[in-house]
């Protein structure tokens, strides 16, 4: 005859599942966790640079509101906005300034930067993988890379000018000697100092030359030399007002220089925030490409 459970086993809870990890088994909330702080963190930052911002366009309006300087000198914000709004379309049936908006200054502005700054990288690179990789020729190239770092781009502009003309070929080059000692300087110190044992493995397993420059040695230097063209870049885009003093126009440097003769502040103004702003796009491109192409720098 069956016996009646007794009370205990009567009141006795089921067995709650276990929510243990099995290992190898992701953990969803232990991945969340460790989110949260990071999300925490970037809107942190988003938020004081939105504040800093704001602030200093208060102090900016207050500045011009009270009239501490001329507005020749000083233009308001709103005057910003309105040499935004009137180079940007067609106005009284003028179109931008000196016939073309504030896009395709900046954009010619990009190109000339683009094309002269990359054949300047292309020339670094080449030049700071022979530097690092054979010892004569870091000899006879050092100075001359040493000598170009040390050249304003104004300094040798007019002789520029006065090889190649007026016209895109001199802005070119004088972007392209701006760019190319930053990368070989990078270049050349990383790659001389590539892992010895790394080069002495490959080399053991009979890699030739060529395969352990480009096996082992580049991607060992690709974070300094990453640095570099950010370098490189931040250079020749200082220099664009600079090349396009002459004969600049259209280009967001020839801009600034014409706006500047007739007093112009406000489209002045307009001009360095559009390099400005621009110039912070590129180096956050340039940023995220090396965190794409060499994901462990961050984790160095």
């Amino acid at each position: 005859m069956p016996t009646s459970p007794s009370l205990r086993e009567r009141t006795a809870e089921p067995p709650r599942p276990s929510h243990r990890v099995k290992a190898g088994q992701p953990n969803a909330d232990g991945g969340d966790r460790r989110r949260r702080p990071e999300r925490t963190a970037l809107l942190r930052r988003i938020g004081l640079r939105v504040l800093a911002l704001a602030v200093l366009l208060g102090l900016w309006q207050l500045v011009t509101a009270l009239q501490l300087w001329s507005p020749v000198l000083v233009p308001s914000p709103a005057a910003v906005w309105r040499a935004l709004l009137e180079t940007s379309g067609t106005h009284d049936g003028v179109r931008g300034y000196q016939g073309h908006t504030l896009i395709e200054h900046l954009g010619i502005s990009l190109r000339r930067i683009f094309v002269g700054a990359g054949a300047g990288v292309v020339a670094g690179l080449v030049a700071g993988v022979l530097m690092g990789t054979l010892p004569w020729v870091r000899v006879v190239l050092e100075p001359a890379v040493a000598f170009l770092r040390t050249l304003p781009p104004l300094a040798y502009f007019s002789l520029l000018i006065i090889w190649f003309g007026i016209d895109e070929a001199p802005k070119l080059w004088l972007l392209a000697i701006a760019a190319m000692p930053p990368v070989a300087v990078a270049t050349a110190s990383a790659v001389a100092s590539a892992p010895t044992a790394l080069v002495e493995a490959a080399r053991a397993i009979g890699a030739r030359r060529g395969q352990v420059v480009t096996s082992v040695v580049l991607p060992s230097a690709l974070p300094e030399i990453l640095v570099g063209v950010r370098l490189a870049f931040g250079i020749a885009y200082s220099s664009v007002v600079a090349a396009e003093t002459v004969n600049g126009l259209p280009g967001i440097g020839g801009l600034i220089r014409d706006a500047q003769r007739y007093n112009q502040s406000d489209t002045v103004v307009l001009g360095l925030l559009a390099i400005g702003v621009s110039g912070l796009l590129i180096d956050a491109a340039l940023r995220l490409l090396a965190d794409r192409l060499a994901p462990w720098r961050s984790h160095a």
